[in-house]
């Protein structure tokens, strides 16, 4: 859970806040004091209501439904080379409709 928000704290700074479910990986006394160190407050939803969380539930489904059901892995690094290609080309490549048919890379840079 930390190797992740380290790398997009690296490329984009802290966010205030991160909003997550009540996970062990997120309630953990190692993430907690992660978070505090660094001065961000962990917002826990309700549990029993992911909708709490749509935006992280719909980016699950849409990894389930777009690759990880479609194939058999080997090795975990066989599944992170594969989620880190189809994250590039998520974020850089595929037009968003819901951005006026922009990529999400085109819509941050037009926010810088």
């Amino acid at each position: 859970m930390i190797r992740s928000p380290e790398q997009v704290i690296e490329w984009r700074g802290a966010p205030d806040v991160i909003r997550c479910d009540n996970g062990p990986e997120y309630i953990s006394g190692l993430t907690l004091a992660w978070a505090k160190k660094r001065g961000i407050k962990m917002d826990f939803i309700q549990p029993g209501n992911p909708q709490q969380n749509a935006y992280v539930e719909r980016y699950n489904r849409t990894v389930r439904y777009d690759w990880l059901a479609h194939y058999l892995f080997d090795s975990i690094e066989e599944v992170q080379d594969y989620a880190t290609q189809w994250l590039w080309t998520y974020n850089h490549e595929r037009p968003n409709m819901a951005l006026g048919g922009i990529t999400p890379k085109q819509k941050l840079a037009l926010a810088n």
